[in-house]
């Protein structure tokens, strides 16, 4: 009873057959486009990511040998998409969860005095990485838009909601709590949607969809929107809490990191709301229909999008993978840092007005010193997190589990079980965010009883051990000292 796992993410979207053992058993992938309209906007077609969808979708049927029971969907989170209720499709382009637009307006609620209670409705923090913030500025710079939104002709909500719209010909209009609890306009104590937040960013409740449990079937697949399928959607995650769900982080303190686009470290905190005061995430983690489970997460806006700089910006690489190889090439960065805040910083520091560094350059540097730069500051980035969890938050990390795509790089996780000074371990199937989303499906459907079942499918690639004397050899000191250089930049 094999599950197609659907992952819709931040450059492409991936398609994944997952069987009974949790292997993989077809795969598809389409990328669609990046759209940069101004300095610190980022963009996306929404019609471009249903049809990488429906592309990548058909790719990983056609290679494999049995039709799927149900589907299960990921998505990146915090990104704005409005669409037609009635031709689903999208009257203007989607706000990434890059985008940094709403600064302004982030600013300006702050200095209102509200963040602290923001915080303790949701358990984020006035970013512009987050939707509300997005769909606050569509209603004040696009009122004609927004009318439409107020009259019930269009649809908020994040790209889960978008994709399984038109997954269902528009029969469902859902979300999850875990996709919910990224907008800032859902009370993580109640597990709904706020009127108090909902009015805070002028965003009518009535357009937001409905939110559902994480597991279980929410609506059944168009076979005239969806390739002739008509099957269950039983399984609905953001990106991050799948990748959590598919690592097999099942108990409280078991944590991940997924180095994709940005990295995201999360921690299973079970039903404790655990709250930071030091720049780290309340989340809802997933909920199985019978109470939220809970996450604390560091969000990391920029790492292996650094790596696509230095391929697509600056041209010093042709392919990501070859970073490794590059890398490899010199002993250390040549005392070069790379601060890649590329759009603004996330956790723990938090400031939007950041932008990307290169400090210590000299005439004896080479593009191999600045790989090796970037693959570092990528390992101290999650370090910045993880110390936090520690230290501040009070949670042991005794492990890492490493999933996405980044982590087949092996000088990174390296790189990375030294400075965290803890065992780094590798999963064999590495795309554990759409492997999350099979999970909740098929455990939604009854492919799989329990929890308990699905943690037995986890298997070990590789185990990466800390270098006696890494973490205190003064890389990550000088780390810190270059943070403050590229704060503030736009402020």
């Amino acid at each position: 009873m094999p599950v197609l796992a659907i992952d819709a993410g931040t450059t492409g979207v991936t398609a994944l057959v997952v069987d009974e053992q949790g292997a993989v058993r077809a795969r598809g992938y389409r990328e669609f486009a990046q759209l940069f309209p101004r300095p610190g906007w980022v963009e996306h077609e929404p019609d471009d990511i249903w049809t990488a969808t429906v592309a990548a979708c058909r790719e990983a049927l056609a290679a494999g040998d049995e039709q799927p029971t149900c589907v299960g969907i990921t998505d990146q989170r915090e990104t704005a998409v409005v669409w037609d209720r009635r031709t689903l499709q999208a009257p203007r382009p989607a706000i990434v969860w890059q985008d940094r637009r709403t600064t302004a307006i982030c600013d300006r609620l702050r200095a209102d005095g509200v963040e602290e209670r923001v915080a303790a409705l949701t358990g984020l923090r006035l970013d512009p990485y987050f939707t509300g913030t997005k769909f606050a500025w569509l209603a004040e710079h696009e009122p004609r838009l927004w009318t439409g939104v107020r009259d019930g002709a269009l649809a908020l909500g994040t790209v889960d909601s978008y994709v399984i719209a038109r997954l269902t010909g528009g029969a469902a209009h859902v979300t999850d709590a875990t996709n919910a609890s990224r907008t800032l306009l859902f009370d993580l104590e109640k597990g709904a949607w706020s009127d108090e937040l909902c009015d805070l960013f002028d965003v009518p409740p009535s357009a937001l969809p409905e939110v559902v449990p994480s597991s279980g079937v929410v609506g059944t697949t168009d076979p005239d929107a969806f390739l002739g399928l008509s099957l269950p959607i039983a399984g609905i995650a953001g990106d991050q809490q799948a990748a959590l769900f598919g690592q097999a982080c099942f108990s409280p303190g078991m944590s991940k990191c997924t180095y994709g686009t940005g990295s995201f470290v999360l921690t299973n905190t079970g039903s404790d709301i655990v709250r930071s005061d030091a720049g780290l995430l309340t989340t809802v983690a997933w909920d199985l229909g019978d109470e939220l489970v809970y996450a604390l997460e560091g969000a990391i806006f920029v790492t292996g999008a650094a790596v696509q700089w230095l391929r697509d910006g600056l041209g010093l690489i042709d392919s990501a993978a070859e970073i490794e190889g590059l890398a490899r090439t010199v002993p250390d960065s040549g005392d070069v840092v790379f601060v890649p805040a590329l759009t603004g910083m996330g956790a723990p520091h938090w400031d939007p007005h950041a932008r990307g560094a290169l400090l210590g350059l000299t005439r004896g540097t080479t593009r191999a010193h600045i790989a090796r730069a970037t693959l570092e500051a990528i390992a101290f980035e999650v370090r910045d997190v993880v110390d936090v969890m520690v230290d501040e938050a009070g949670l042991p990390v005794p492990e890492l589990s490493a999933d996405g795509g980044a982590s087949a790089n092996d000088l990174l996780l390296q790189l990375q079980a030294d400075q965290l000074g803890v065992p780094v371990r590798r999963p064999q199937v590495t795309e554990t965010t759409a492997l999350g989303a099979a999970f909740l499906a098929g455990l939604g459907t009854g492919v799989w009883s329990s929890t308990d079942e699905l943690a037995r499918t986890w298997a070990l690639d590789r185990r990466f051990e800390p270098a006696a004397g890494a973490r205190d050899d003064g890389r990550h000191d000088r780390w810190r000292a270059a943070l403050p250089r590229a704060g503030g930049w736009t402020a």
